[in-house]
């Protein structure tokens, strides 16, 4: 039996819109749905009277030769390119700010919010992020060689649900005790958390981002994240899109960066909103350095054929894990389907 078939399976039986997380290989998980200057020594008064005599002129001294003027060049140019510099990081540094989001907006569309009253979605993410979240800090062999706090959401194509998947699975671990997040929009080409977060495009237009920070090994991480009005909940923007983003992604850069990300601190999580696995390679070569992988699917919408393609190139991944998305909830009626184009 296939692993949509038996996802469509579960989705019979269960009641309402209750979803889990469990391994891809098993099932897959259901949802309907950062000095005063010295003295000069003074001059001796002389003791005696001297006879006066009317000296003779001295010849008058040669002028000093006149300064080059290129060490003054040299040093003035020198002052400008570190004032240039020391703006350019002021200007970086200001992006890291505070932004606002909308939550009663997020609310009115549906989405997880903190301190909203319980809601049917709010349960269903409830359910997906307790195994994530066991498995990020587990102590206990989990397969997870590394990194089980970096958590990739993907699809196999466009319009599957992926960044909402995202973004409500964030805020929902957001409202967690013990942890921080970090959403990272890692779709470069077609950036699209700032878009389901409804920010203001003058927020986040000129902000640098992920792609920026890899470029310019002078930016810090911290100058490049979003804090919100969401406490636990920071925004790493995906920045100025780059030709060699699947490079930059798999570079050393890129390694030392997920290090810094996963281990400054140690009740963090990342989630990832990643580009489709079967249009991009950047979100194959992303994979490759995730603990987790959370993989949207579309009910009655995504084939088996497609699915099967992508597991199948996530095989070397032992922690693939399946979101059922769209699934429809009554007759006529589908519990995701307002949200999506």
């Amino acid at each position: 039996m296939s692993i949509i078939e038996k996802a469509v399976g579960r989705l019979d039986q269960s009641k309402g819109a209750a979803g889990a997380v469990t391994p891809a290989a098993e099932s897959a998980i259901e949802i309907k749905a950062e000095t005063a200057a010295e003295h000069a020594p003074a001059v001796p008064v002389a003791s005696a009277l001297v006879e006066a005599v009317i000296p003779t002129p001295a010849p008058a001294a040669a002028p000093a030769p006149l300064a080059s003027a290129e060490p003054v060049a040299a040093v003035q140019a020198t002052q400008r390119t570190t004032q240039q510099e020391q703006a350019q990081t002021s200007a970086r540094k200001s992006t890291s700010r505070r932004i606002e989001i909308d939550l009663a907006q997020l609310h009115q569309l549906g989405m997880v919010t903190p301190d909203a009253e319980r809601t049917i979605i709010a349960e269903e993410f409830r359910l997906i992020k307790r195994p994530l979240i066991e498995k990020a800090f587990a102590k206990n062999n989990t397969g997870i060689k590394h990194h089980g706090n970096l958590i990739m959401v993907a699809s196999s194509l466009p319009g599957e649900g992926k960044t909402f998947c995202a973004v409500n699975l964030a805020i929902s671990i957001a409202m967690e005790m013990d942890h921080t997040v970090l959403l990272v929009d890692a779709d470069v080409a077609r950036p699209s958390v700032p878009r389901y977060l409804r920010l203001d495009p003058a927020d986040t237009a000129s902000a640098v981002g992920l792609m920026d920070v890899l470029l310019d090994d002078k930016l810090d991480l911290a100058d490049a994240m979003l804090k919100t009005n969401i406490d636990t909940l920071s925004i790493l923007p995906a920045g100025r899109s780059h030709k060699r983003a699947t490079e930059l992604l798999a570079s050393q850069a890129m390694s030392s960066l997920l290090d810094e990300i996963a281990n400054r601190y140690p009740d963090r999580i990342v989630i990832f909103d990643s580009p489709p696995l079967l249009l991009t390679t950047e979100a194959r070569v992303l994979a490759n350095q995730m603990g987790q992988i959370v993989l949207v699917v579309e009910a009655e919408a995504t084939t088996q054929h497609v699915v099967k393609e992508v597991l199948r190139q996530l095989k070397s991944h032992t922690n693939v894990n399946l979101v059922y998305n769209k699934a429809k909830t009554f007759a006529g009626g589908d519990y995701y389907g307002r949200y999506y184009g």
